[in-house]
């Protein structure tokens, strides 16, 4: 009986001891989901800080090597130079006007390197309403956005055929014979005084922040644990 009783003793030990170690680990979940929310938030203030500040100058080859164009996305920047005979580059894609493309235009700064102007939107029926690009020198403000490789969800890429569902830079410059082209391309903004297609100033800047109720999933579970743990140790040593 003695020996059952220290057998049982022991057991009941090492169960306590798994739910401490185990609602621990849940504890730190949650407030690794709390930093993780003030992380989020900064970054989030921070980009609402880029995309309303003075549009500054768009990243020339010189600040390329140091990737400083990709590593402030949806920065407010200005370029201006002069669009080339490239057609149309069409990138499927479906926004709040419904599925349609965004298009793609290169344009060649007055600083000697290219860039991929994403002029805006047009729907699927709209496509024969399509401008083509101003001529002569231009002014372009929009955004500068980071390259987005390989294709869509679960679609790729194919270039041989004129396909696209990313706004893949270097595919892109590559298929179109484009030198010289920044590693980012810049979402125009919408332009005023006349009407049709394609629509700029349609960027959807939205960062997911669940954070909050991660956090609060994992302490809420780890509270149950250590209730669940308190109750079966006070239950009569008969019944456990």
């Amino acid at each position: 009986m003695t020996l059952a009783r220290s057998e049982s003793g022991r057991n009941h030990l090492g169960a306590v001891l798994l739910l401490v170690v185990t609602a621990a680990v849940l504890v730190s979940l949650g407030i690794w989901q709390l930093e993780r929310r003030t992380w989020k938030l900064a970054l989030i203030a921070d980009v609402d800080r880029r995309i309303h500040a003075t549009p500054q100058a768009a990243p020339g080859p010189g600040q390329w090597t140091e990737r400083s164009g990709l590593l402030a996305p949806y920065s407010r920047v200005s370029i201006q130079g002069v669009f080339g005979a490239t057609g149309p580059i069409l990138v499927q894609a479906v926004t709040e006007k419904g599925p349609g493309y965004w298009v793609m235009a290169p344009m060649t700064s007055e600083r000697g390197f290219a860039v991929l102007i994403n002029r805006g939107f047009v729907p699927l029926d709209a496509l024969k309403q399509l401008r083509s690009p101003p001529t002569g020198e231009v002014k372009v403000t929009g955004l500068l956005r980071a390259s987005e490789p390989d294709g869509g969800f679960l679609r790729r890429n194919a270039p041989a055929a004129n396909r696209w569902y990313s706004r893949d830079v270097i595919a892109i410059a590559r298929t179109y014979g484009l030198s010289t082209i920044a590693p980012y391309f810049v979402d125009a903004d919408a332009t005023t005084g006349y009407a049709g297609w394609p629509a700029g100033g349609m960027t959807v800047v939205h960062f997911r922040n669940a954070h909050l109720s991660y956090a609060l999933t994992w302490f809420i579970l780890a509270a149950m644990l250590m209730g669940f743990g308190v109750w079966t140790t006070r239950r009569p040593r008969s019944t456990r």
